[in-house]
């Protein structure tokens, strides 16, 4: 049987349980789907995603009948390989979110979708966090957090995983489900499987009996460390149980599947202070860091001078970063407190520590929440600084080492060189300097001749000179996968490597869990099935594929996250460069990828830009989706163009057509309304627009018929109506407010005591949002330049603030928005203007507050939730909502707009 036949004969065994849009093998998902953050690129035969453990256990047995290996896969942010396969990959995110507080905070039960920093966000109240805080928190997923015992930059060793479990509820490659939480499935376990951990505990009491293999387990787990298996367990433990608890914690999916773990959590101190301390050398930085692993300090991050020039020239940056001398290094050091008499005594501790030790400047610690921001801002900027100047076509490369802490200073000169002397002169090093662990971050390209072999070079000797000559680890936190695979028995010697085979056997006799990673017979593992990162565009060159992005991206659910969107252009661009020389299973698949492309990438991306906010590089994947329309729109620029010179009466004609089916809606009823609507739709092959029983009334237009009342003391104010409030009016249903938005404006303004100047030709403005949605650039370039004049004219040159009564509106336009004139957001104007100058009263109601995406892009959450905090009494964030649901597309693509709205959540 063929390998394509075996995953066809799969798929049709899965239909029988399991949906068949949750059984994927067409080319474009599977190639989207299959990439993960690492440098290397399998594409599944099928993927699968079950939402059920029953379904995870029935893919399990169908996947062992045919001898099938498994991959499972949470957010995909791994950095090492471990989350790519050719064969069956599980996806998990959806259905499994379930999350439970569990002892006032003080522990959490959590299962393998829901997202890191969502599990700090509901133990925020108690004041408490989970130990793990990996730099990706805010993308990466429970799951991964656990099976790669991710770490971060404040929980060293003491709060990761390993630390921090209490119990693990896990599926074994048996099918068979153990929960350590219930004492029940405990004791049937042991029944079940007694075999298994009668083994475990042989293997504990071995080694446990080998003094010397003992310690060296004792001692590489002093240090962080995720290459191979969690030893540790088998000299933390006797009882079988515990030892697989311990055992999944960084197993990558090759022993198990965490279906759900509960950890228990710690303090999240509330009062922060930070200061970067400045060092004449590398020897003096690491001098310091030895001399502050005894502080009372929450982390303490090391720069080299080279990090620091990669970001130097960004916006806000410290001057100081400019006048440091070669060689300097750099410190940041974070303390926190949770009343500000212990943060204070905290920050004299380490004063104290550090007198001695020359600084280039004096050490100064800040608690201003902005000069704090700043600095983390600075490290957390290293790694896409080196992503966003790399060449085209190359990719990041960031190497996770640890050294002992006291041989530290003598490791990283040793590691520089080392890295130096193979031609890697432009790396840059920075690293959780308390637990010893550095990242070394460069780029890489593997297209060149003599690239694969300098790369491989280079490991080889990185590996003898971390894992040998100084006893530290290879992998610190970023866990095994492929990437490190063929190394672990250099670090860890034949007697420890011999135990993690013997683990591997107990667990996976048919060595169906995730083949090659953490273990493997192949020398040249690492070097094999590298990512090919060909030119796209030059809008998405840049992209680092870390999958920062799909958190919060609007059509995550439904098709192609920005990440899956630049996967699939680099590939269509891979295959239209072959030309004629393209094969005919090329030529093939190019064809599918273009047609399925035109659904999954473009009409279905709400091109709203929240992507960009995540982006470490800052790229917005609405431009090349744009872009895209644009060149397929280009027969329309002549349509585009007379409504845009007539736009008034396409705004007309809109309240009209509102009107029209307010109308029928009362003739017809909602349902013989919706009905209707959906069988027109139908007949013209979803050209029109679907009608939604949340459509509102048309907007009174009449009520921009506003005179000025001349009153000279008055503050002016412009106000810009958008085109979106001169359309839509109130809802149908709303009983409590009748009055539209350009209603409540006005008198709100005018309660504030404001003068209202209106442009001329209201109806007639837009600010090219619509337009250049649809790709129709130069018609909305027009409309921009059109709307800026009018604007001139009605602030006399800027004399007075413009007022945009929409906040996407408001985005758009200050993208293009002439120097002299002030765009104010509504919200963030209501926030700073309106409430100072109105007396509120909170109503005692609870209201729920969705933080449009252009507000997040403008970075005005906080003052959104101000706002309705001074007007409500309990206001309530959903979580993980990221979207209205429209984006441009709500009524042309109902299952976007139910998806971009509910399926986050």
């Amino acid at each position: 049987m063929t390998a394509s036949s075996a995953w066809c004969e799969l798929k049709a065994a899965l239909s029988a349980s399991i949906p068949a849009e949750r059984l994927i093998d067409d080319p474009l998902r599977t190639l989207a789907y299959g990439t993960d953050a690492s440098f290397y690129r399998l594409i599944p035969g099928l993927v699968v995603r079950p939402e059920s453990e029953a379904e995870l256990q029935w893919t399990l047995a169908e996947c062992r009948a045919r001898r099938l290996p498994v991959t499972f896969r949470a957010a995909g942010t791994s950095l090492s390989g471990q989350a790519v396969t050719d064969s069956v990959l599980i996806q998990f995110s959806r259905g499994w979110r379930a999350h439970e507080i569990l002892d006032e905070g003080r522990a959490i039960r959590l299962q393998p979708g829901v997202i890191g920093a969502r599990a700090n966000q509901l133990l925020a109240p108690y004041g408490r966090k989970i130990g793990p805080d990996p730099a990706s928190i805010a993308s990466c997923m429970v799951g991964g957090i656990a099976a790669n015992n991710a770490s971060g930059m404040c929980c060293g060793t003491a709060q990761n995983s390993y630390r921090t479990v209490r119990d693990i509820r896990v599926i074994l490659a048996d099918g068979s489900l153990l929960d350590t939480a219930d004492p029940e499935s405990v004791s049937a376990f042991r029944a079940s499987h007694g075999e298994l951990l009668v083994g475990l505990e042989r293997l504990a009491e071995q080694t446990q009996g080998n003094a010397a293999l003992a310690e060296k387990i004792r001692h590489k787990y002093r240090l962080k460390n995720t290459t191979g298996y969690a030893l540790n367990s088998l000299v933390d433990f006797t009882d079988g149980i515990e030892i697989l608890k311990h055992l999944m914690i960084g197993s990558e999916g090759t022993l198990g599947f965490i279906s759900a773990i509960t950890y228990d959590s710690v303090v999240d101190e509330p009062l922060k202070a930070a200061a970067l301390a400045f060092f004449p050398d590398m020897g003096t930085t690491c001098r310091a860091t030895i001399a502050l692993k005894q502080a009372p300090v929450s982390a303490v991050e090391l720069m080299d001078r080279a990090a620091l020039c990669s970001v130097q020239d960004q916006p806000g940056m410290p001057d100081a970063l400019g006048r440091l001398p070669e060689g300097a290094a750099a410190l940041l050091i974070d303390v926190r407190g949770n009343d500000a008499a212990e943060l204070e005594a905290r920050m004299q501790a380490v004063q104290r520590v550090l007198e001695g030790i020359q600084t280039l400047e004096p050490v100064t610690f800040t608690r201003d929440a902005d000069t704090y921001a700043l600095y983390w801002k600075i490290r957390k900027g290293l790694f896409p600084a080196v992503g966003a100047v790399r060449e085209t076509g190359t990719t990041v490369i960031i190497e996770d080492v640890a050294f002992p802490i006291e041989r530290l200073d003598e490791g990283v000169l040793a590691l520089t060189e080392t890295f130096h002397r193979h031609g890697y002169r432009d790396a840059i090093l920075f690293g959780h300097a308390l637990e010893g662990n550095l990242h070394f971050v460069f780029p890489q390209g593997f297209e060149k001749p003599g690239e694969v072999e300098r790369y491989q070079a280079l490991m080889d000797e990185v590996a003898r000179l971390v894992g040998v000559e100084y006893g530290g680890s290879l992998k610190a936190e970023h866990g095994t996968g492929r990437n490190m695979a063929p190394y672990v028995e250099l670090e860890w010697g034949p007697e420890a490597y011999a135990l993690m085979w013997a683990i591997k056997a107990l667990f996976d006799p048919g060595n169906l869990l995730n083949p090659e990673v953490i273990l493997s017979r192949n020398p040249t593992l690492h070097l094999e099935n590298l990512k090919p990162l060909p030119a796209a565009d030059e809008i998405v060159d840049k992209c680092i594929e870390c999958g920062f992005c799909e958190a919060v991206c609007p059509s995550k659910e439904l098709t192609l996250t920005p990440r899956q969107r630049i996967v699939i252009a680099r590939e269509l661009a891979r295959l239209e460069t072959l030309g004629e020389a393209i094969t005919g299973e090329d030529a093939t698949r190019l064809t599918a990828l273009r047609e399925e492309y035109r659904y999954a990438g473009d009409e279905t991306c709400a091109a709203d830009g929240l992507c960009a906010t995540q982006c470490p590089v800052g790229i917005n994947t609405g431009d090349l989706v744009r872009a895209m329309r644009h060149e397929r729109a280009l027969d329309k620029a002549e349509i585009a163009r007379r409504i845009g010179r007539h736009f008034s009466g396409a705004t007309r004609l809109a309240r009209g057509g509102l009107n029209a089916a307010g109308v029928a809606r009362a003739l017809l009823g909602t349902g013989l309304m919706g009905k209707a609507s959906a069988g027109a739709r139908r007949l013209s092959g979803d050209r029109l627009p679907q009608w939604s029983p949340a459509l509102p009334r048309s907007a009174p237009i009449r009520v921009l018929e506003h005179v000025s009342s001349g009153d000279a003391s008055r503050d002016k104010v412009v106000y810009l109506p958008s085109c979106a409030t001169r359309i839509f009016g109130t809802a149908h249903d709303d009983k409590a407010e009748a009055r539209s938005v350009m209603e409540i404006t006005l008198a709100l303004l005018d309660k504030a005591g404001y003068e209202v100047v209106l442009p001329e030709m209201i109806g007639h403005l837009c600010c090219g949002m619509a337009f250049q949605s649809k790709g129709q650039f130069e018609e909305a370039a027009h409309k921009g330049r059109e709307l800026n004049r009018e604007l001139l004219v009605a602030s006399q040159n800027g004399r007075y603030p413009v007022l945009c009564d929409t906040s996407p509106c408001t985005l758009q336009v200050r993208e293009y928005l002439d120097e002299r004139l002030e765009m104010l957001e509504p919200v963030a104007f209501a926030h700073d203007h309106l409430l100072p100058r109105l007396a509120v009263t909170p109503l005692d109601e609870r209201v729920a507050v969705h933080v449009t995406c252009s507000s997040t892009r403008m970075g005005l959450a906080d003052k959104f939730v101000g706002l309705a905090r001074a007007c409500a009494r309990e206001v309530v964030v959903p979580a993980e909502i990221t979207c209205c649901g429209f984006a441009g597309e709500g009524l042309h693509d109902p299952g976007a707009q139910c998806l971009r709205a509910g399926g986050a959540g």
